[in-house]
Order: structure tokens, then C-alpha cells, then sequence
């Protein structure tokens, strides 16, 4: 990615960095305007603006951009007095979290978007924002931040926590993160400072999972993370986003955006909200699912899954979609093949239900009916079996699940 961007950058092209907060965009943006090829397409004209660090208006944009670039011209009201010397030399500006000037819910950002597209018309000038929401003006080539690939995540792993070597333990552990990219420094700091050994830090990590990378680090991803949830943009959709929030972070695979309005019927403005998590890049849209990164999941899924009204209504809503027979040739059998997508968001659901109710005779019915749905159309040995066995002989729905998962056996 710092090739692209580096290549870009040497074309004098527009370029807009957009990921999730802790993807690592504050890493790549020093990186580019320290980078060699930069060094010496643009000399001593690299600039880097840190757009969070000055109150939201046209008036301390221009301020901020005047002092940055040494154009020397105190208290701008436009473009138009720093335009002679902007245009006198090819310069590299990075505008670093541009959301706090761009998020077009913001008193003031406005003007400043105005100007900012003013900017990027100086064909001497190569602006580069990073952000955490794509709302840019047009013509910047947009990039997405991928996560860590495995190795650099296992490398960056093993620079901060230095107790041990590589293990399939901990690269199993970087998978479940996602590879994301500040949960894993928060996560090796933590091993380090407490010196944990693998074995430890597996245990730590299977117990606590989320809470794990609070520790000691003044709540480092509940801070990145709530500086989405507290923007303009995210408080403009109402209370009932974040429930909403909470049901997308509750199912493994995300959930399927043509079941949108079935799901979530009882919301306005449903389709909306799901474009706008996406804009502020707390969800992303992968194959017709919009899904989550595991870290923020795990930190916006309800801790009591009970205590939701919205994700126990959406849950209801899965039971009554499973409790049809399937069967080849009946009626109804083809529109079943919606578990062949959602069988792993299913299985989770029932697993965590399951566990809250275990007493409750509804929920072990979705069970089985579950089982004959993935029978028929994905057989596969669901993780549920040891649930059932471990049952009382005399409960209500074991035999009722019982049925079924020896078919799949």
C-alpha cells in the first residue's frame, strides 16, 4: 500500500486513505511523507496537518494550512492570499483525520470542504487525507487500509511482547483479531508488562476476550472506537443506531442486506443507518453481508444478549423463519436455502440462547429445526451435540433435538 500511495503522490494525484479506527492509518501517513521517493519529489514542501488539533471552522483551516505550508499569511479569509505562494511549488500536504473537518454533520465543515476541493484543483498539489469516514470531494483515488497480513501481524506481535517464539497458539489468537492492527499492540503489551507466557495469554484471552485490551491502556480501543460512536454523523441517526450497532456486532457473519427490512422492520431509516456505519467505517460490506472487524464486535456486542429488546426481536424473527419442515419436492424448500448463508450467524445465535434459557422449549425447537434445515441443504456437524446430549433425560425438547443431530451424525 505505501507503494501505491507513494506512486500516486509522485503523480500528483488526490489521494484519500479511509479505514477503521486502530487500522493503522496514523502509521502509513508518516511513513509516505518520510519515505524516500517523497523526499525527493517534493523536498523540503511535505506538510502535515493534524486536522483534530483546531476547533471546526473555515477561519482556523486556512490558519492552520497557512502555518503548515509557510505561506506566512496571518488569518486568511479564503484560498485566494495563499493561492501565490501554493501555486509556486509542487507540495505534498497531508491532512491527517480529516473527519474532523470533512464530516459534513459538523458545524463549519462545509466551508471547509468547499476549500479543501478548491485545494485539490491546484495541479501543483498532492493532497492526501486519511480518515475515518469516505466522505471526500471528488477526483481522490480512495483506499481502503486492509488489515495486517498474517506474517506482519505475528511480527508485530512478537516486537512488543519478546516472551516467547512464534506458536500456532498465537497466530491463532491474531486470526480471531483480524489481524487488526492495534488490538494486537494492546493485546502484546499487555502479555509483556504482565509477563505472561503463551499458555497464559491464551487462557487471559479465552476468558476475557474484549476486556483483555482495556487493560492498562486507558481503555485504548473503547477510545478509538467511541470516537465514531460520539461523531456528528453517528449521533444524527438517533438512539436506536447503537442497539443497531449491537445486533450487526452480535452475529459472526454480519448480516445479509436482503434481510434487511425483514429483520429490522420496526426501525426508519434502516438502509440509511447500515450505508452510514459503513461511511464511518464501523461496519464494512463484504459479498452482501455488512460485517463487522472482530475487535469491534467483540466491543459493541450487548454483554447481556437477554437485555436487548432489538436483538431479541431479530432473534424471533430467525426462530419463526426456521420453523417451517423442509423437506425436497415440499413446499417452502427452496426458500430455505437462506441457511446455507447464515448457518454460522444461526448456530451462534442458538449456542448463546441456548446457554440464557436453557429451560426455554422455543429455543431448543429452533434448534432442531435448525438441524433439519442444514441436513437437507448443508450438512455439516453443527457445535451444538454436546448441548443436547448433556440435556436430562427427561427434558421436554431432547428428543426433539436428539432426531435430528443423529441425521446429521
Amino acid at each position: 500500500m505505501i507503494e501505491k500511495i507513494v506512486d500516486f503522490a509522485e503523480r500528483l494525484t488526490l489521494i484519500a486513505l479511509v479505514g477503521a479506527g486502530g487500522i493503522g492509518k496514523v502509521s502509513v501517513a508518516p511513513t509516505v511523507l518520510h519515505d524516500d521517493r517523497i523526499k525527493q519529489r517534493f523536498g523540503a514542501n511535505r506538510r502535515f496537518v493534524h486536522c483534530d488539533k483546531f476547533p471546526v471552522s473555515l477561519a482556523n483551516f486556512l490558519r492552520r494550512l497557512s502555518e503548515a505550508t509557510g505561506a506566512s499569511v496571518e488569518n486568511p479569509e479564503d484560498l485566494t492570499p495563499l493561492q501565490p505562494f501554493l501555486s509556486s511549488r509542487d507540495i505534498f500536504i497531508v491532512l491527517d483525520n480529516a473527519e474532523s473537518i470533512l464530516d459534513p454533520h459538523v458545524t463549519g465543515a462545509e466551508g471547509i470542504y468547499v476549500a479543501v476541493e478548491e485545494l485539490s484543483r491546484l495541479d501543483n498539489i498532492c493532497l492526501f487525507t486519511t480518515s475515518r469516514i469516505s466522505t471526500v470531494p471528488p477526483d481522490f483515488e480512495w483506499l481502503d487500509v486492509p488489515t495486517l497480513s498474517k506474517e506482519a501481524a505475528c511480527d508485530t506481535f512478537c516486537r512488543i511482547y519478546r516472551h516467547g517464539e512464534r506458536s500456532d497458539l498465537t497466530s491463532g489468537i491474531l486470526q480471531q483479531l483480524d489481524f487488526h492492527p492495534l488490538s494486537i499492540t494492546l493485546l502484546a503489551t499487555v502479555a509483556h508488562h504482565n509477563k505472561w507466557d503463551i499458555v497464559r495469554l491464551a487462557r487471559e484471552w479465552n476468558k476475557h476476550r474484549a476486556d483483555i485490551l482495556r487493560k492498562d491502556h486507558d481503555k485504548g480501543l473503547a477510545a478509538t472506537i467511541g470516537l465514531s460512536l460520539s461523531s456528528p454523523m453517528f449521533q444524527e441517526l438517533g438512539p436506536e443506531a447503537r442497539d443497531l450497532l449491537g445486533v450487526i456486532a452480535f452475529f459472526p457473519q454480519g448480516i445479509d442486506e436482503n434481510n434487511i427490512d425483514r429483520l429490522f422492520s420496526t426501525i426508519a431509516g434502516r438502509e440509511n443507518m447500515f450505508d452510514k456505519f459503513c461511511v464511518l467505517s464501523l461496519a464494512y460490506r463484504s459479498d452482501g453481508f455488512i460485517m463487522m472487524l472482530a475487535p469491534i464486535r467483540d466491543h459493541l456486542s450487548p454483554k447481556d444478549p437477554a437485555s436487548s429488546p432489538l436483538l431479541c426481536s431479530t432473534k424471533d424473527r430467525y426462530f419463526s423463519r426456521l420453523s417451517v419442515r423442509v423437506e425436497p419436492g415440499e413446499p417452502g424448500f427452496e426458500e430455505a436455502r437462506w441457511i446455507t448463508l447464515e448457518d454460522g450467524n444461526v448456530e451462534h445465535l442458538l449456542d448463546v440462547f441456548t446457554t440464557i434459557n436453557a429451560a426455554s422449549g422455543g429455543v431448543w425447537s429452533a434448534c432442531g429445526y435448525f438441524m433439519e434445515h442444514v441436513f437437507w441443504l448443508k450438512p455439516w456437524l453443527v457445535m451444538l451435540g454436546p448441548k443436547i446430549e448433556a440435556l436430562a433425560d427427561d427434558h421436554h425438547s431432547k428428543l426433539e433435538c436428539l432426531f435430528p443431530l443423529s441425521g446429521l451424525f
